[in-house]
């Protein structure tokens, strides 16, 4: 297992995220779309929580990508 990098930008963005409980969309590679705000993230995987305060644990090579909710 390896350890989150903090320094790196994509890891930053995730924590100001999750500290600014942002709402964000996280484009999947199977083309679906989920909508929420991420609770916590670690090497491997991302928690969302969704509107119903259900959490979704998503594989982060799984992703294609994830934006902020505009």
């Amino acid at each position: 297992m390896s350890d989150l990098q903090t320094g790196m930008p994509s890891t930053r963005q995730l924590q100001h995220a999750i500290k600014e409980k942002q709402e964000v969309e996280l484009k999947l590679v199977t083309d679906d779309l989920i909508v929420g705000k991420v609770k916590w993230q670690d090497p491997d995987c991302i928690c969302l929580v969704d509107h119903y305060d259900q959490p979704t644990i998503v594989w982060r090579h799984a992703i294609a990508y994830l934006k902020p909710k505009s």
